[in-house]
């Protein structure tokens, strides 16, 4: 017993003493008459009441044991050894350092059994490929459990649940969640410890309404760094700037003065919204106790040590201000304790488990490499042979000495594919960040396929709602992203590849989202045979944007007038017939197999005004482009018409003057080739049109339905694999009756040829047994009869065809010769394979016969007779 018990033993015998001698006073008192005094002193005192403060003792979740395996109730004696080690440790921690706060070392499992905290850990790898990245295991981790707030915050809990446990409960506090995650992250060869420290009150309780939404950071942009323009020898000088220096420095320098002047103004009005945004100060600052997990550098490629929030599955910095102290750190190895000045929070401590100087680790045998001392090697570099080998048995017999980690008592963690699809407890999740709110579903819980929706609001309140992101997963529609501003109505939808047109984004106006209205379409432009990039459309307009085409047409604008009102009733087909067209233009890229003064760079149709207006490219040793318009005959539109032409109809601008004109002939074909390809154009306008049309009738159709993709390898989802198996196994189970109906009596002809007598005589049964096995026996007769038939037909047509083929060998062809070889084979191959079925039927019919005969010694009718 130390001094510290025995000084206690001894407060208590004294207490007790005194508690004695007080109550014989008090009954020797009460003997004694009271004077006047003494009764108002007794009536003063009896006025002060005490009351004993109440003690509730906190209620913890009860398991039924009989549910966990031996190693959750008992321990193993290398386990009692490690708890008592650890014990020891912990004495000596307190010994040396009676200021520290206890550490986490040997909490209660669910069974209430002590169990050391680093062998609750228990190393997996699952098989989804999710889990195998460390974002992917703490996004997982976050979501799929519900927090339990420590209580109290500032002392550490008293049960630590094993990760298999939590997995199913889907619940825990934030050692728990550490643990489990940390257990994920070693599986997947991550360096991972469990850390017990000091953090913030936002932290302890996952509170994130003052933090931005991950999904609204933007990304980091890496600067590419401007090449440097290689000065050729005989480059063009640029123009010389012949502005006043003096100016453009003053100009510079009143520029700099408002840049300065605004980055100020933005400094301070952050100042100002932060100092408004500030949490209220916390009476349990730098006391609430929190875990977390820390990644080192080193394994699978990871740069540098993070930490990793388990409540939100978010990474943070080692100087992160929202931890505020470390006191210890494990994994499923050894246990470490800090020994470094966490008065500034985690910044600038050192993470180097190996130092023994700052971090003080439970058990010797460290997987860290400790630092070496150079004079030991040099002393052992000095040894001769003998004394190293000495020395080098005497280390390894005290490294056998050391005290190893046992397994981990936990059992596997397992997870099936439906609770890892469902992610959330129910299916559902919500987190509120800042001036946002982000709601996630588990996968096919939604019947429009939602996955998640983050609102985005102007105030902190969340009441006025700016946009909607919403993500979509597993749709028939291939359906991915959907954002609407309701400041201005815009929608934007995202598609995957596989869509019937190709569709990849669709942006449009919520109020009109009709056909002939503003819209923007993006399309999969390789999986088009178009190669359509973007379409862009307004009441007036429309403008497609092209890539990868044969005829190198890579732009095209068309620009429409208004419907001619009409009085009476509406035409039923004057709404397909589209707008009116006023003018199209095509624009191609340079063809370099043409020359330049033929190869066409732009086409302006002028329907309105019946002209037609050609740009051509412009020649490398030109600074100008040639050019040609035309114009249409009046009878232009007119079906089987013979179109006139005259040198009044056609004007041209050409560059090189020394260039043939063209005949007459030659611009009157041209002009019936412009004619084809404006109607060409104008064919394809309306195809654009009513490709508009069906996108949007098909987008109609398919919000209205929302279904959604199942894979065929999802048998609980898919009810067309359910039906398709149902309907095997039924087609099985008639197989099967079927077979047993086909195995009928061997007996039943025969009985029924003497009526089916419930009772069968002897002479009856000799009769049938007699009859039964001379029937077999003429069968097997006739099968061998049967085989040896046709043995010899194909013999005798061998011989035929050999005698054949002696008598015209001499006239017959190449070809015909083949044909006889290629018979001959045939009929060798016939004729041994029969030969071999009837040895094998000779051999085979006794041993039948046999088995006949002593099956009906054995049926239950004959075997009294036999």
């Amino acid at each position: 017993m130390d001094s510290s018990e025995m000084n206690e033993g001894e407060i208590h015998q004294i207490d007790s003493d005194d508690v004695i001698k007080e109550e014989d006073e008090t009954e020797n008192e009460e003997g004694e008459d009271l004077t006047e005094d003494a009764e108002a002193l007794k009536a003063e005192l009896a006025k002060i009441v005490v009351h004993p403060p109440s003690y509730e003792q906190s209620l913890m979740e009860e398991f039924d044991q009989a549910e966990f395996s031996p190693s959750y109730k008992d321990n193993l004696p290398k386990e009692n050894l490690v708890l008592q080690y650890a014990e020891n440790f912990r004495r000596q921690m307190v010994q040396l350092y009676r200021d520290r706060k206890p550490l986490f070392l040997n909490p209660v499992n669910e069974c209430g059994v002590e169990k050391f905290v680093c062998t609750t850990i228990r190393p997996t790898l699952l098989e989804f490929k999710e889990l195998y990245n460390w974002d992917g295991a703490a996004e997982f981790v976050a979501d799929y459990l519900n927090i339990e707030p420590l209580k109290p915050e500032y002392e550490l809990p008293k049960r630590l649940i094993s990760p298999s446990t939590v997995l199913k409960r889907q619940k825990g506090n934030c050692f728990e969640y550490s643990t489990l995650l940390c257990s994920l992250l070693i599986g997947a060869g991550y360096d991972a410890y469990v850390i017990s420290g000091y953090a913030t009150k936002e932290t302890c309780l996952a509170d994130e309404s003052r933090d931005i939404c991950p999904l609204l950071k933007k990304k980091e942009e890496v600067q590419e760094e401007a090449r440097k323009k290689e000065m050729k020898k005989y480059n063009v000088k640029p123009p010389r700037d012949l502005r006043s220096k003096f100016e453009l420095k003053q100009e510079a320098k009143k520029e700099a003065e408002k840049q300065a002047e605004k980055e100020k103004q933005r400094k301070e009005e952050e100042e100002r919204i932060a100092e408004l945004e500030k949490p209220p100060p916390d009476p349990y600052f730098g006391l609430r106790i929190h875990a977390w997990v820390l990644v080192l550098s080193g394994k699978r490629e990871v740069p540098e040590n993070f930490f990793i929030e388990p409540f939100t599955g978010l990474s943070h910095p080692m100087d992160s201000s929202n931890y505020l102290g470390i006191e210890s750190v494990w994994n499923n190895v050894n246990y470490w304790v800090n020994m470094q000045d966490c008065s500034e929070g985690v910044k600038g401590l050192s993470f180097d488990l190996g130092d023994s100087t700052v971090w003080e680790f439970m058990f010797p045998n460290n997987d860290k490499p400790l630092l070496k001392i150079p004079d030991a090697e040099d002393d052992l570099n000095d040894m001769d042979d003998d004394e190293r080998k000495k020395y080098l048995d005497d280390e390894e017999h005290e490294v056998e000495k050391y005290l190893d980690m046992p397994p981990s008592w936990v059992d596997a963690l397992k997870l099936s594919h439906r609770d890892f699809q469902m992610r959330c407890p129910h299916g559902k999740k919500t987190k509120v960040y800042k001036r946002a709110k982000l709601e996630k579903f588990a996968h096919y819980l939604m019947k429009d396929g939602l996955i998640s929706r983050l609102s985005v609001y102007e105030d902190r309140e969340l009441t006025d709602l700016m946009k909607v992101h919403e993500y979509y997963a597993h749709r028939s529609d291939k359906l991915t992203q959907k954002l609407t501003n309701h400041r201005t109505g815009q929608v934007c939808e995202n598609f995957d590849p596989g869509r019937p047109r190709c569709l990849k984004e669709h942006q449009f106006k919520s109020s009109t989202p009709g056909p002939e209205n503003e819209r923007v379409m993006i399309f999969y432009h390789e999986a088009r045979v178009d190669g359509l990039v973007k379409r862009e459309e307004t009441q007036t307009e429309m403008t497609e944007e092209y890539s990868n085409r044969d005829d190198f047409l890579f732009y095209k604008y068309v620009e429409f007038g208004k419907r001619a009102k009409k009085f009476g009733p509406q035409e039923t087909s004057s709404a397909n017939k589209g707008r009116p067209i006023n003018k199209m233009i095509q624009k191609f890229h340079r063809n370099r197999n043409k020359p330049a003064n033929e190869d066409i760079a732009e086409i302006i149709f002028h329907v309105a005004e019946d002209k037609i207006h050609i740009s051509y490219h412009t020649e490398d040793v030109r600074i100008a482009a040639s050019t040609r318009e035309f114009l249409k005959p009046p009878n232009w539109d007119e079906k089987g018409a013979v179109l006139t032409f005259n040198p009044e109809m056609h004007q041209t601008f050409q560059v090189d003057p020394m260039l043939p004109m063209n005949k007459q002939v030659e611009l009157y074909e041209m002009l019936m080739e412009l004619l084809k390809a404006e109607e060409k154009c104008r064919n394809e306008v309306r195809d654009s049109q009513n490709e508009v049309r069906n996108i949007l009738d098909d987008r109609t159709k398919e919000e209205a339905a929302s279904e959604l993709d199942i894979s065929v390898y999802d048998t609980e989802r898919n009810e067309k694999a359910k039906k398709h198996r149902r309907e095997l196994e039924r087609q099985q189970l008639e197989e099967k009756m079927r077979k047993q109906e086909m195995d009928i009596d061997y007996l039943a002809p025969f009985l029924a040829k003497i009526g089916n007598p419930e009772k069968l005589s002897k002479q009856q049964a000799f009769s049938l047994k007699e009859e039964c096995l001379a029937d077999l026996k003429q069968r097997l007769i006739d099968k061998a009869n049967l085989i040896q038939a046709r043995f010899e037909k194909e013999s005798q047509e061998l011989e035929k065809k050999q005698a054949w083929y002696q008598q015209n060998q001499v006239s017959m062809g190449k070809e015909d010769e083949e044909e006889y070889l290629t018979y001959c084979k045939e009929a060798i191959f016939r004729i041994h394979i029969l030969d071999l079925r009837l040895t094998r039927h000779k051999e085979q019919a006794p041993h039948k016969y046999m088995q006949l005969e002593q099956k009906l010694r054995n049926d239950e009718r004959l075997s009294e007779f036999f």
